[in-house]
């Protein structure tokens, strides 16, 4: 049986006349959008969209735009060749692949702000952040014209800030939220767990989960005071990583990610720490 042919897309105009034409053949697109080196989580990803969708496109780009000068843009993992033959394997059918200057060319100057939600969490940390990924993913959407699009939980204020612009801007698009993939031991999937370069790094890093995971059970047992509760995990995160910086622990209704001091239906705790160089994030729902 021969291997399934993908088609790899490198410039805009060739993906939007790819686009219409599927469109016009009563083709439902499928969006996963990536920055490249791929891990399980975005594979899952992949294979969520293809429920649904009859093509699948995955974007690789690196986006500069959502990256803070002090920021690891330049060192941010690629592996373009590998990510290929990983979304072949997990059923994508097209890689649209641009270069920077394909999408920011000299003569931009129009950016999407998204205002309230980007300016909590992660964008209270990383000023513009969000900026540059509502952007680029507006501009996404205007290129493929998808369908469905689907993002991870890990990033959940992403998701949170690109689902409110989707309907903002009555974007006809499918928004779909897919639950965060784990290593066996619990570590969220990231392209920066690359960076934890030694053993013990890596096992310090657990501190993350094992702290999301104190939340929970303490959630279980009625103890619903937010107060009380980041007291605790502050404890097990320094317990597990004594040099571990902690940026937030945040307690936020997962629809408007309006604060919390109680714990209510539909509450996620999410937590952004520092440690042996590298910035690691993770969530949980926790009732």
């Amino acid at each position: 049986m021969a291997s399934k042919k993908i088609q790899i897309i490198r410039s805009i105009s060739q993906m939007q006349k790819l686009s219409r034409a599927l469109a016009g053949k009563g083709k439902r697109i499928g969006i996963v959008p990536t920055m490249g080196f791929l891990h399980e989580g975005h594979l899952s990803l992949i294979g969520r969209a293809k429920k649904s969708c009859d093509v699948i496109v995955v974007t690789i780009f690196v986006n500069p735009a959502q990256f803070a000068p002090n920021e690891d843009f330049a060192r941010y993992p690629r592996d373009e060749k590998g990510d290929i033959s990983k979304i072949k394997s997990a059923g994508g059918d097209i890689v649209f692949v641009p270069a920077a200057k394909e999408i920011y060319p000299e003569s931009f100057q129009t950016y999407i702000t998204v205002e309230k939600l980007s300016e909590l969490l992660e964008g209270k940390i990383r000023p513009g952040h969000f900026r540059g990924v509502a952007t680029i993913v507006a501009k996404l959407f205007n290129i493929v014209r998808p369908d469905e699009a689907v993002f991870g939980m890990k990033d959940f204020q992403q998701a949170a800030v690109l689902g409110q612009m989707t309907r903002d801007l009555g974007y006809p698009v499918k928004f779909v939220i897919a639950p965060t993939v784990r290593e066996k031991d619990g570590l969220a999937m990231s392209s920066r767990n690359k960076y934890l370069q030694t053993p013990q790094a890596r096992i310090e890093a657990l501190c993350l989960y094992q702290a999301l995971q104190q939340a929970k059970a303490m959630v279980k047992a009625e103890i619903l005071d937010t107060a009380e509760i980041l007291e605790d995990m502050t404890d097990r995160i320094h317990t597990v990583c004594p040099s571990a910086k902690i940026d937030y622990i945040a307690f936020n209704d997962i629809k408007t990610l309006d604060a919390v001091t109680t714990v209510k239906t539909g509450t996620v705790c999410s937590l952004a720490v520092r440690l042996h160089g590298v910035r690691l994030i993770d969530n949980i729902l926790l009732k």
